[in-house]
């Protein structure tokens, strides 16, 4: 272990992919680093610390919010002091919500409560080639996460034309003048230029890193002189809201039929259902879904127990007006409501 902590961001707008590339990255990782994971989900149900594979990975969840946002900037830090006073990981991949403003993130490493140990090396945004023309524009996130970001994952390749890339590549141009491009499905990129990928075969003596504990009195005083900071950008850049359904069904069908009901104008829907004693994972982005069996082997959390606090529906809307009609859609498909999640309300789960 070193006495750094290299940090990569993958970010993206809502369904591009960027659990995918954390799946991949895990995959190649070797086994003698320690690897870090912080996840951060709009949502109540955190569906995707639920489909990251691998049983033997610290990770911090944080969801309700973005990480980026002064809704859970507390929580950030906190997760990020925690993380570097016991577990001091080699590299640190954090997963953004896909409607988050990464803008701050280095300085918010670079606080001098960390003692340095924090290093940016690297913010992928991952691209929907098939939807990212149509919420460029609509979604402010979607422009803070371009303008931010250094190596541009142009992703599901096998659903575009030629022409739609080299345009979604133009609008890129616009704010980078040498970006770097990665053209795939399944975000498979050369991960071994970003990532160790081999064994070291020299044993690395573990250097002297203290971290001191903080009362929660301190570390609100720590995000409040941050956040008064007026070059911090701090508020939430779209008017979203994320509703959570518990499934009540036993059709798969009745799944079916709702996201044949879902309007265009959702950019999200994701959950884990259970039909039949089988689990099926639901993925909607913009108007094209996708229901499939899904194996809990692979996952995480695989005791019966948390995958039944996991199982659910979310559904990620502009805007409260198609709440109410979003509810009824729901309740005719044997989705029950269980509320909706505004981005300023904060909710942490520690290390696992």
């Amino acid at each position: 272990m070193e006495d750094k902590t290299y940090v990569y961001l993958i970010t993206g707008f809502l369904g591009a992919g960027k659990t995918t590339l954390l799946n991949n990255i895990i995959k190649t990782f070797p086994r003698d680093r320690k690897l870090s994971i912080l996840m951060n989900e709009f949502g109540e149900v955190g569906i995707d610390g639920l489909l990251v594979e691998g049983t033997d990975i610290d990770m911090l969840e944080i969801s309700r919010g973005s990480i980026f946002c002064v809704c859970v900037k507390t929580d950030f830090i906190k997760g990020l002091y925690e993380l570097a006073q016991k577990l001091q990981p080699d590299i640190l991949l954090i997963e953004s919500t896909g409607v988050a403003n990464p803008s701050d993130l280095k300085r918010d490493l670079s606080l001098a409560i960390f003692k340095g140990r924090y290093e940016l090396k690297e913010q992928f945004c991952i691209i929907d080639a098939s939807h990212f023309l149509d919420a460029y524009g609509a979604y402010t996130s979607l422009d803070k996460q371009i303008q931010s970001s250094t190596v541009f994952v142009i992703n599901k390749l096998d659903k575009v034309d030629k022409q739609t890339i080299e345009r979604i590549k133009e609008v890129i141009r616009q704010h980078h003048r040498s970006p770097v491009f990665y053209e795939t499905t399944y975000c498979n990129i050369p991960l071994e230029q970003y990532f160790p990928t081999k064994e070291i075969s020299e044993k690395i003596e573990s250097p002297k890193f203290f971290l001191p504990d903080l009362s929660d009195e301190e570390f609100d005083k720590i995000v409040e002189d941050a956040i008064s900071n007026l070059g911090l950008e701090v508020t939430p850049p779209d008017p979203l809201l994320s509703y959570t359904f518990e499934w009540k069904g036993n059709r798969l069908s009745e799944i079916e039929a709702f996201a044949a009901e879902l309007p265009t104008t959702v950019p999200r829907a994701k959950g884990l259902l259970s039909v039949n004693d089988e689990v099926y994972l639901f993925s909607f982005v913009m108007g094209e879904w996708e229901l499939g069996r899904y194996d809990m082997g692979t996952s995480r959390f695989i005791g019966p127990e948390e995958i039944g606090k996991r199982t659910g529906l979310v559904v990620i809307i502009a805007g409260p007006e198609l709440g109410a009609k979003l509810q009824e859609t729901a309740i005719k498909h044997n989705f029950k409501p269980l509320g909706a999640v505004m981005p300023y309300e904060r909710k942490i789960k520690g290390l696992r």
